[in-house]
């Protein structure tokens, strides 16, 4: 035998306060929408009937009227006495897109802040006024009212613990903040608080006065006066809006919140993924007519459609970046001096977007800040090093070779750098190598190289326990004393062996699998040309030389921002110390 599903209506309204709905504040919002609906009804069948929606708040007791289509006797037990059932609200003419939400679903929110809610319409076509009122135990009574013109007006009394959401100033705030781009009046106790619609709509104000309308809008309900706006135009998506261009940093990690209006009603202020994570410089206002909000209807649903939105959304960012480097470089220059982040995570997979940093991102190389383009014009090939550490270390010294370089050590800079072959097929992309800088370096005359073999291997002895091969160059500048030279092989090699060492046995014989002896050691290149290099050369005491050696290997460990192993902390502390004690007279010494 078949049974009907009895549905317990507090059980209900428990569930939507607690886990559908974020805060109790939406009520206002579903009756709004309510109301909205109701006028936009009206006005389809009747062009000229009267279109506006009045909220008055005293006494802990609120009421919402509209002007709106009204209901009939039928229609009030279909609508708001039955929860859940769309079949006949469409057939009755609520189901066209034009309309916000359901009648049920919306009175229904009312209970988060009433015990009771009372219904007073009259329809449009002519029938009598009636009156509803439900409770939040789900009964409800009907019957007869007295109401002269077509519309309908929803009353609340506030239950206990609920009246701050019904008292005047949150009223007016809540009015304004969900109802203020509505295209017909909203007056909320006196004020009016909607009735001209977004900003960005198109009318006969000026241009230079729309302007100054979208940018006082950001100033007064964003909080900035933005570097520039974008105006925006969805058309599958009946999208229209703004995107507001951040006048300050924004940082990447943080997740951008963007205004909503779903037919022009506030769906949300803190909407993400609106936009590709590349642009996060932007903060958009929009309203849409075909996205699909959440059961809540507090956040937009992620679908096809609000993807293909996204893509449209962030062309249109990237049209007004391309643009500017058409007719304003020295405004996209203040841009990319904010928001160079931004732009680079697009360069790496848009190659309009790639020529615009080549030609207007400046970079850090050794030779001066330059852009890529002119980088490639002065040098032709691009030599770059991957982190910035290296790029300190070598700078210097290559710049003294004839070496050029870029430092790829900043976010994006060397997967940009990887991609510029995209834009030139011909042009060779290469990373420095310690080889490439040690080639360039000039070896010592014969004799003098001979003269100095006791030393290099007193020297060697003192670093071979580190793994470190000693070297002995002249080269420029004179003031650099040491090097430390570590290539790719040499650098895995030596942090497989420091993992190994702190890992577990099982751990470790995995790892061990992967070791094998590096072809090249990391090298100490011993500046000759340094004055105090020269006066480690001459140095006839081995003890001294190994303190010296370890010292200058210290030294270059520091300078070259390498990681410190343990071994290394205990070379740098014993050749300090060994060095100091030498330098400082002992107690009995005249």
């Amino acid at each position: 035998m078949d049974r009907t599903f009895q549905v317990d209506l507090r059980g209900v309204v428990d569930l939507l306060s607690h886990h559908l709905y974020a805060s109790p504040r939406v009520y206002l919002r579903e009756l709004l929408q309510n109301a909205v609906d109701a006028v936009t009804a009206r006005r389809a069948a009747d062009p000229d009937a009267p279109a506006g929606i009045t909220i008055d708040s005293t006494g802990g007791t609120l009421t919402v009227t509209d002007t709106g289509i009204g209901l009939t006797e039928e229609q009030v037990h279909e609508l708001l006495a039955t929860i859940g059932r769309s079949s006949k609200r469409d057939e009755l003419g609520f189901a066209r897109h034009e309309f916000l939400g359901q009648f049920g679903i919306g009175l229904l929110s009312a209970f988060l802040v009433a015990d009771e809610v009372t219904v007073t319409t009259r329809s449009a076509t002519g029938a009598p006024a009636v009156e509803w009122v439900g409770r939040a135990d789900g009964t409800y009574r009907f019957g007869p009212a007295e109401r002269a013109e077509p519309g309908t007006t929803v009353t609340l009394s506030a239950r206990p613990g609920a009246e701050s959401w019904l008292a005047g100033p949150t009223v007016v705030e809540l009015a304004a903040l969900y109802g203020s781009m509505l295209p017909f009046p909203v007056t909320a106790l006196g004020q009016r608080v909607a009735g001209d619609g977004p900003p960005w709509r198109q009318d006969q104000r000026p241009a230079g006065e729309r302007l100054a309308d979208l940018v006082g809008y950001a100033q007064d309900t964003l909080g900035f006066t933005p570097f520039d706006v974008v105006e925006l135009d969805v058309p599958q998506a009946g999208l229209t809006g703004v995107a507001y261009v951040l006048p300050f940093q924004a940082n990447p990690a943080e997740r951008a919140g963007h205004r909503v209006y779903l037919k022009r009603m506030l769906l949300t202020e803190s909407a993400d993924g609106l936009l590709p994570g590349w642009a996060f410089f932007a903060r958009c206002v929009i309203d849409a007519a075909e996205l699909r909000p959440t059961a809540s209807r507090e956040a937009l649903y992620d679908d096809s459609l609000l993807a293909e939105t996204r893509e449209a959304l962030g062309a249109q960012l990237r049209g007004w970046l391309v643009g500017l480097a058409a007719t304003d470089p020295a405004r996209l220059a203040r841009f990319l001096g904010i928001h160079h982040l931004g732009v680079k995570a697009l360069a790496l997979h848009d190659d309009d977007m790639l020529a615009l940093v080549d030609e207007w991102l400046p970079l850090e190389t050794n030779m001066g800040r330059m852009t890529l383009g002119e980088f490639r014009a002065r040098h032709g090939r691009i030599r770059y090093t991957t982190t910035a550490e290296d790029f300190r270390q070598l700078a210097a010294v290559a710049s003294a070779q004839g070496l050029a370089v870029v430092n790829g050590g900043y976010t994006y800079d060397t997967e940009i750098i990887g991609r510029l072959p995209a834009l030139d097929a011909d042009l060779v992309v290469q990373r420095l190598e310690p080889s490439d800088v040690m080639t360039r370096l000039s070896p010592l005359d014969p004799a003098e190289e001979l003269a100095l073999r006791p030393f290099l291997s007193t020297a060697q002895r003192a670093l071979d326990r580190l793994g470190c091969e000693v070297v002995l160059r002249a080269f420029d500048p004179p003031t650099l004393s040491v090097l430390y030279l570590l290539d790719r092989d040499a650098a895995f090699q030596s942090e497989l062996k420091a993992t190994r060492a702190k890992a577990d046995q099982l751990w470790a014989g995995v790892l061990a699998a992967f070791e094998k002896p590096a072809e090249d050691r990391p090298q100490l290149v011993l500046n000759h040309r340094n004055p105090l290099v020269r006066r480690v050369c001459a140095l006839t005491d081995p003890a001294m030389v190994a303190l010296a050696v370890e010292a200058l290997y210290g030294q270059a460990l520091l300078l070259g921002y390498h990681p410190i192993r343990p071994a290394d902390a205990a070379l740098l502390n014993r050749s300090f110390l060994g060095l100091l004690d030498s330098a400082v007279p002992k107690e009995d010494t005249p």
